[in-house]
């Protein structure tokens, strides 16, 4: 936990590729939780990393109200995606669900984070057009990241 906030409040957010891009590799908090976690003390630590992401941001709350969001779809979306018959205590991974699966994971409860905190964010349809940019660009960028952090904690 400490070390994805270090990375997204020291490094990622003052990362503006294009103008658009920010990653958000703390989404990996909520995707790396195992399948038998309280739902409960998810939703609560969720909302605890986002505020501390918050905080540093000098965002009002869009962060802890996105990723609460991703915590509270993150079971139904694990146990739909989840290999049938997983082990109750697993925590997902290329090698747990199958390399298919965990992407459609992954990019699921990323994509539903990102709409949450962009809709937050702008709070108006306004600007549609940059809104989708910044929403397009910054999912693919913390998908990139996510996939190659997961590479990495694999050991492939």
């Amino acid at each position: 936990m400490l070390g994805l906030l270090a990375l997204q409040v020291l490094v990622c957010n003052h990362i503006r590729f294009m103008g658009y891009a920010t990653p958000m590799p703390y989404v990996l908090f909520i995707v790396w939780l195992p399948l038998n976690a309280n739902r409960i003390g998810n939703l609560l630590w969720a909302f605890v990393m986002g505020l501390l992401v918050d905080m540093f941001s000098n965002t009002p709350g869009e962060n802890a109200a996105a990723l609460t969001m991703a915590a509270f779809v993150q079971w139904p979306l694990l146990r739909a995606m989840a290999p049938k018959d997983s082990i109750e205590d697993m925590v997902p991974s290329f090698k747990t669900m199958g390399r298919w699966n965990h992407v459609r994971y992954v990019v699921l409860l990323t994509l539903l984070h990102h709409a949450a905190f962009y809709l937050l964010d702008n709070f108006s349809f306004f600007s549609p057009v940059q809104t989708l940019m910044a929403f397009g660009a910054s999912l693919l960028f913390t998908l990139v990241m996510s996939f190659t952090m997961e590479s990495l904690r694999n050991g492939k």
